[in-house]
């Protein structure tokens, strides 16, 4: 399973990546990944014209689009889209940060999980 990962550089901007999340045989009940220590979780809707200027992100946390598209932008211009599905994990803690903005005409409702401290 691939998770698009963004995260400070050692030259304080933030960069992103792709990490193969790694499934292990769970039985009847499927594959599954380890347990993840979180500390809650939050829904939250946004209009499709947002826009949130450079920011880092509040806190370690997965960022999963349930609907609606958003897109995050990276310094040097590279944006990744974020569509139903799409499994974020947000680290760029520090630095300049990211834009996040909405794109299409409909919502983006989306699940904030919080990682706990390592």
């Amino acid at each position: 399973m691939v998770v698009t990962r963004i995260y400070t550089g050692p030259d304080g901007q933030t960069h992103a990546e792709q990490i193969d999340v790694k499934l292990t045989p769970g039985g009847s009940s499927g594959e599954l990944s380890e347990m993840a220590k979180v500390t809650g979780l939050q829904f939250r809707r946004q209009a499709p014209n947002y826009f949130q200027d450079w920011h880092p992100a509040p806190r370690r946390q997965y960022v999963i689009t349930l609907s609606g598209r958003g897109e995050i932008e990276l310094a040097g211009g590279k944006k990744i889209p974020l569509g139903p599905g799409h499994i974020l994990l947000a680290e760029d803690v520090t630095g300049k940060g990211h834009i996040s903005r909405g794109v299409g005409t409909e919502d983006r409702i989306s699940l904030f999980i919080p990682l706990a401290e390592q």
